[in-house]
């Protein structure tokens, strides 16, 4: 299901209610609620809003968990932490224990053997269903969503909740969540704004199937919801 905003504060405030209404009713029915956060630029306009009094407020931030889709394999103060951002506009700014906070990365370990702590990390909360309440997701100007790069082998894994990788193009490691543990959500946002995103969301949407070109074909949920948010420029001549 596509929605689509005039304004990017409008999309923003529909992503931020949506997020309260499903901590809220999880937290109601399961005594907590787990989130996936996403990275990028995509998100900013979002967490700066959660983290504000309006939002903030209405969750019982002691009962959340929070986990991150991918992530660039560099330290978390690094400029280039999907982390470093969440914290600095979100999760710094709301009473979440640290203890609930499941960072993609540590020092002293490599990416690959990490991936394989994450995933653990995630079963010890989720257990074997492994199923988030909520994922939030971008998509970048070439179809990729967490860590789902074009044309790349994670494309095709079945059976690992996390992966890491070395991404060529990028010159560095990056970590995410793989596209089966995604599909598990209970509901999954995609946000997208820009005339930049247009072209691929439209490939998405209304294209061949194509997900080694265009990987955000591979977010099909099993049960759950899967719901993109999209200004008008991103919507483009979509039909």
């Amino acid at each position: 299901m596509i929605q689509i905003f005039k304004s990017l504060e409008e999309l923003n405030e529909n992503a931020a209610t949506i997020f309260l209404t499903a901590a809220q009713k999880a937290i109601e029915e399961k005594g907590r609620f787990t989130a996936v956060l996403t990275g990028g630029s995509s998100p900013a306009g979002l967490y700066k809003l959660l983290a504000s009094e309006t939002y903030k407020s209405k969750i019982d931030w002691s009962k959340v968990y929070i986990f991150w889709g991918d992530e660039r394999w560099v330290p978390l103060d690094n400029e280039l932490s999907n982390a470093k951002m969440s914290f600095e506009t979100f999760l710094s700014h709301v009473p979440i224990p640290k203890n609930n906070i499941f960072p993609m990365y540590r020092d002293g370990i490599s990416a690959t053997d990490f991936a394989v702590e994450y995933e653990k990390s995630i079963r010890n909360i989720l257990g074997d269903e492994g199923q988030f309440d909520l994922i939030l997701l971008g998509m970048g100007d070439d179809g990729h969503t967490a860590s789902l790069f074009p044309g790349e082998a994670v494309l095709h894994e079945k059976t690992k909740w996390v992966d890491a990788y070395w991404l060529a193009p990028q010159n560095m490691h990056r970590i995410t969540l793989t596209a089966p543990l995604i599909n598990k959500a209970a509901k999954i946002i995609v946000i997208a704004f820009g005339e930049k995103k247009a072209p691929a969301l439209k490939e998405v949407a209304e294209g061949d199937y194509n997900p080694e070109k265009y990987p955000m074909q591979l977010i099909k949920p099993v049960s759950g919801q899967l719901l993109f948010l999209v200004d008008t420029k991103a919507a483009g001549t979509m039909s």
